[in-house]
């Protein structure tokens, strides 16, 4: 657990103020396991991923929990937010809140499709599903309360960069960066507009990371000394742009009592950890701890990968590939809940 100087775990919520539950939605950096039984090359559910983990593999993609446990954890509300799909999930966890985050998703469909996953839309229908649950079971008044109180965090976008746009041409042959960054925008405007529409009150809405200084984006377009790979830096910030100027926006049309709408940018806070590791206790930042740390990720990144490995993760800024460490993902999650608690109230 990473403690703040010494404090409690858990946060202090603003006086009289209580979250029912965390719901989250997303890609891989939240994804506890939702892409498990999809026949998908993105997971995580053997090992080395989960190593550090209590059990073992769980389709988390770090060594140890991800930024969704992390969430559920500060706000107090339970030590790990499940997936959504996992089959021993329990009426009593929908009621706290679930993950329906899946790997390699994007505010762009594509990502999701090409990638055989659940798109954010297909999410949204898991969510209406759970809502019926937790009526069926507590009924409507209790069931709007809960969904009422509770927080909703976003965090998609980085494969809508590195793989949708940069890997393949679909994309990049009919849009600039400037034109597939108000593309994007309007998927995410969608998808936020549908989930307040079902009564989300409380929304975070994370930005997109510098994706060009991942360890396999470095490799593959950084070029022989491995430098961030720029272009995919540029979409990412043009994206981030946008999304920061969308949720300004949307705070003049959603107007119904108690709704809060945050972005969360992560682009400068991970940045920081990159270039200087020391400062927070990393020793490697430009390659991940898995097999050679180059450009290993989801399957990729498996048993065989094992002997390579670096010994203990917690030296690194990033777990694989693409992902953080567990460390890198505790000391960023509290950064920026500390940061931006109020306005959630």
């Amino acid at each position: 657990m990473f403690c703040h100087d010494g404090n409690e775990a858990a946060l202090v919520l603003p006086k009289n103020e209580t979250i029912s539950a965390i719901y989250v939605f997303g890609d891989s950096i939240v994804d506890p396991g939702n892409n498990n039984n999809l026949a998908t090359i993105a997971k995580g559910n053997f090992l080395p991923y989960g190593r550090d983990f209590k059990g073992g593999p769980t389709g988390r993609f770090s060594n140890g929990k991800v930024p969704s446990d992390i969430i559920a954890e500060e706000f107090g509300v339970k030590d790990l937010l499940p997936a959504y799909l996992d089959p021993k999930v329990q009426l009593q966890d929908l009621l706290t809140g679930v993950s329906f985050a899946s790997g390699a998703a994007g505010y762009d469909p594509l990502s999701a499709e090409t990638a055989n996953v659940i798109t954010m839309s297909g999410q949204l229908e898991l969510f209406k599903e759970c809502i019926k649950k937790i009526e069926a079971a507590v009924g409507e008044e209790r069931t709007a309360t809960i969904v009422s109180k509770a927080i909703y965090i976003v965090c998609t976008g980085s494969n809508d960069v590195s793989n949708t746009y940069f890997l393949l041409p679909i994309r990049r042959s009919h849009y600039d960066i400037n034109a597939y960054s108000d593309l994007v925008a309007g998927y995410a405007s969608q998808f936020l507009q549908d989930l307040y529409g079902l009564g989300a009150r409380r929304i975070g809405l994370l930005g997109l990371p510098p994706i060009g200084c991942v360890p396999s984006q470095r490799t593959l377009g950084g070029g022989n000394n491995r430098d961030c790979y720029e272009a995919e830096n540029q979409l990412a910030t043009a994206n981030n742009a946008k999304l920061s100027g969308l949720i300004d926006n949307l705070k003049t049309v959603f107007t119904l009592p108690g709704t809060k709408l945050i972005f969360l940018d992560i682009y400068y806070p991970l940045l920081s950890l990159i270039q200087n590791p020391g400062k927070y206790g990393f020793e490697v930042a430009t390659v991940g701890c898995c097999g050679t740390g180059l450009i290993e990720a989801s399957i990729f990144c498996n048993p065989t990968s094992i002997p390579l490995s670096c010994p203990d993760a917690s030296k690194y800024v990033f777990w694989d590939g693409y992902h953080p460490s567990e460390k890198a993902y505790k000391i960023l999650t509290s950064t920026i809940i500390n940061l931006h608690l109020k306005e959630f109230f």
